[in-house]
């Protein structure tokens, strides 16, 4: 089989795997899929060639299958909640292989075990077996945020000024690898994203601001390597926002991806929700 032509997806939950895999399809390509059993969708089956349930912390499985297939470039996307990696006994819940002890115990070794730093270490391990991690976004381009306003509903203009302020705030946290998205209202620092992720935050952002009117603002990181981590929004952030009193969502153009682009919009501006690409 001729390796130019196929594409591996290695997959976690969402509904991005499912807009990667419509992409590469629609270039002509065959999508070779390693799917996390614990969270990826099994209809994400019928929207590739091959697919596989494999481990999380099981890498070697996933080379194996993919190389099964003659697949060299790969794609990663789909969440994976952090907050499983710091489960009770969870190495006698996760079962890791070789692959995954020499990423953490040499890889990592003497290194910080932030998200930048695990993902890159897992990115070298798949390049020792054949499996090269490409830009996340390169199939889905057409969902990427645009700059300047993307809603009709408009930016008030009180909600400049905590754009302004929260912008080199949230780039700083990134910077540190804490998180890609603050809450702010009034130039004040409502709530930071975490482990927790973004959804969580919108909520504890809800609580502690009950007369709304807040700012979302969501970006990524100054070095941001599009292999993994990018920043992403979709429909479930926007019903979110507007649940929890947020009038507007700020992201980055080009570097944060907007899934089901056209309908995330229309429904932003049904729901009130300003969206600025920046």
């Amino acid at each position: 089989m001729n390796s130019s032509n196929v594409l591996g997806l290695i997959a976690g939950e969402g509904r991005l795997p499912f807009l990667v895999a419509a992409g590469a399809r629609q270039a002509g390509l065959r999508v070779i899929c390693v799917s996390f059993g614990e969270t990826a969708e099994q209809s994400l089956a019928d929207e590739v060639d091959v697919f596989y349930r494999v481990a999380v912390a099981r890498p070697g499985g996933w080379i194996r299958k993919l190389r099964k297939h003659s697949v060299t470039k790969t794609i990663m996307v789909g969440q994976v909640a952090k907050r499983r990696l710091f489960t009770p006994r969870r190495i006698l819940r996760y079962l890791p292989d070789w692959r995954a002890f020499r990423i953490y115990y040499w890889r990592l070794r003497g290194k910080n075990k932030l998200t930048d730093s695990i993902l890159c270490a897992l990115a070298d391990e798949l390049a020792s077996g054949g499996i090269v991690l490409e830009n996340s976004t390169m199939y889905c381009k057409e969902h990427l945020a645009t700059a300047g306003m993307m809603t009709a509903t408009l930016l008030r203009p009180s909600i400049e000024g905590d754009i302004e302020f929260g912008w080199e705030i949230v780039k700083k946290l990134g910077e540190l690898d804490i998180g890609q998205a603050i809450a702010v209202k009034e130039k004040e620092v409502l709530a930071v994203e975490a482990i927790e992720g973004t959804a969580e935050m919108i909520e504890r952002a809800g609580r502690l601001c009950k007369s709304g009117g807040w700012t979302l603002i969501k970006t990524s990181k100054p070095d941001q390597d599009m292999r993994f981590d990018v920043p992403c929004v979709g429909p479930d952030t926007i019903r979110s926002l507007a649940k929890n009193g947020s009038k507007c969502l700020v992201v980055e153009a080009a570097k944060t991806i907007i899934i089901d682009k056209p309908e995330t919009i229309k429904l932003a501006d049904q729901l009130g929700i300003t969206i600025l690409g920046r």
